[in-house]
């Protein structure tokens, strides 16, 4: 979805600074996409969980273009696992990835953003809003990014917007063949999502009113009805 975010925002004009933690071949591979369109990118590793990095990427993409005039936050671990067999270091590194990262780079960011008017887009997922039995630990982690967005929209106004898409079931490559098709079933629509249906909403967020703010955009075919 990162990948697919990217080029939608540089086919609208952005010049993207893009991070990675072990996917740099990918990275650099999208990077090499975004500039055959015209737009200028750059590669930066970074590990959300770590403050002092998150504020070295955020110091690089401000030096990249002098100005940032929106932040993504996209990062996150999804896994399966029982509740009751949940262990503390199971729980803790899906919070944070999906609830601390945001939390961090939103703050590193905030003072450049509140310079540019930007927006915040953050990703977080259908199962902020339902809960899936099997996944405890990551939908708990997407409720809280949802509530955080809301309360950054109230804390950052009115300079910045801050807004969040909540993909449903999305076919990526990792897809399982049997979930996909399980989940396809379930949903009006009648099929899965894709990741740029995800990057439409995020660009939609990114260019819309700044009036659109704390606002959870589900992105799912009506699976969650």
């Amino acid at each position: 979805m990162g990948r697919e975010i990217a080029l939608s925002l540089a086919r609208a004009g952005a010049d993207v600074t893009l991070t990675y933690l072990s996917s740099q071949s990918g990275a650099a591979q999208t990077r090499q996409e975004i500039e055959a369109l015209g737009r200028r990118s750059q590669i930066i590793e970074c590990d959300v969980r770590s403050e002092a990095s998150v504020r070295s990427a955020v110091a690089s993409a401000v030096g990249f273009r002098g100005h940032l005039d929106l932040l993504v936050n996209n990062a996150a671990v999804f896994e399966s696992a029982p509740l009751e067999q949940l262990t503390v270091e199971q729980w803790d590194r899906v919070f944070e990835t999906n609830a601390r990262g945001p939390f961090l780079a939103a703050r590193e960011a905030i003072p450049h953003l509140r310079g540019s008017r930007g927006r915040i887009v953050n990703i977080g997922s259908l199962g902020g809003i339902r809960a899936w039995a099997t996944h405890a630990h990551y939908c708990a982690s997407k409720a809280a990014l949802h509530m955080l967005t809301q309360a950054m929209a109230k804390a950052f106004a009115p300079e910045v917007s801050v807004n969040c898409v909540a993909p449903g079931w999305i076919e990526l490559e990792e897809s399982s063949p049997a979930a996909a098709a399980r989940f396809a079933a379930k949903t009006p629509i009648g099929r899965n999502g894709n990741a740029s249906e995800v990057a439409e909403a995020v660009l939609y967020f990114a260019t819309s009113s700044e009036f659109v703010t704390g606002q959870i955009l589900t992105v799912d075919g009506g699976l969650g009805l």
